[in-house]
Formats: structure tokens, C-alpha cells, sequence
């Protein structure tokens, strides 16, 4: 089954296991925040040529499911980077109370 949106056109994979009305309404519900997944996802690819234009192709909606990330992909490395030039702050209560960091100034 394909479907198009915005000019491009998507591939359909149903989930072997979608929710039944009834589970979907208890969700809808109360939904919350990060509490329930949905059945599906959609993934579209993107690639450069040799010279050097790129381009989305390849989209499709298909059963949810883990997702192939690199290991270099900067999202894995966000939370060491936040942290980049600034160092603990002191605390009355010692080293093993909570602190705080502050910017390092520049040398």
C-alpha cells in the first residue's frame, strides 16, 4: 500500500500486532508523557551522491521497532559536550553534597 504526502510518496508495512480500538481508547484517554508508543513509525532516508547533492528517497511507514543509529551520532555525545568548559562548584556541605558547575572562564 503506498500513500503520498507532500509531494512524497510512503510505503506502507501494518504491524503485525497493532492495538485493538479498546486499547487505544484507554490510552487516548490519558495519554501522559512517554507512558505509550504508537504502532508505527515513519522513516525516510536521506543520501548524497558523489556530487554532492542529497536527497530524502526510500520513505515508508512500518511496524515500530528499534532503530540503527551510528555510534559516532553527536545525539550519543550531547550529554559529555554540555558539560565542555565549565567545572564543579564548591559546596558547604563538603564533597559529597550537591553541586552545581559553572562556566570556566577563558585562560
Amino acid at each position: 500500500m503506498t500513500q503520498t504526502a507532500h509531494g512524497v510518496e510512503f510505503t506502507q508495512q501494518p504491524s503485525a500486532t497493532p492495538k485493538s480500538a479498546e486499547e487505544r481508547a484507554a490510552i487516548l484517554a490519558n495519554p501522559g508523557f512517554g507512558n505509550y508508543f504508537t504502532d508505527h513509525t515513519a522513516i525516510v532516508d536521506y543520501s548524497v551522491d558523489a556530487e554532492g547533492k542529497g536527497g530524502w528517497h526510500d520513505a515508508r511507514v512500518e511496524a515500530y521497532g528499534p532503530i540503527s543509529l551510528d555510534p559516532s551520532a553527536a545525539v550519543l555525545h550531547y550529554g559529555q559536550e554540555i558539560f565542555e568548559g565549565s567545572r564543579p562548584t564548591a559546596t558547604p556541605t563538603g564533597p559529597s553534597g550537591p553541586s552545581g558547575r559553572r562556566p570556566t572562564p577563558p585562560a
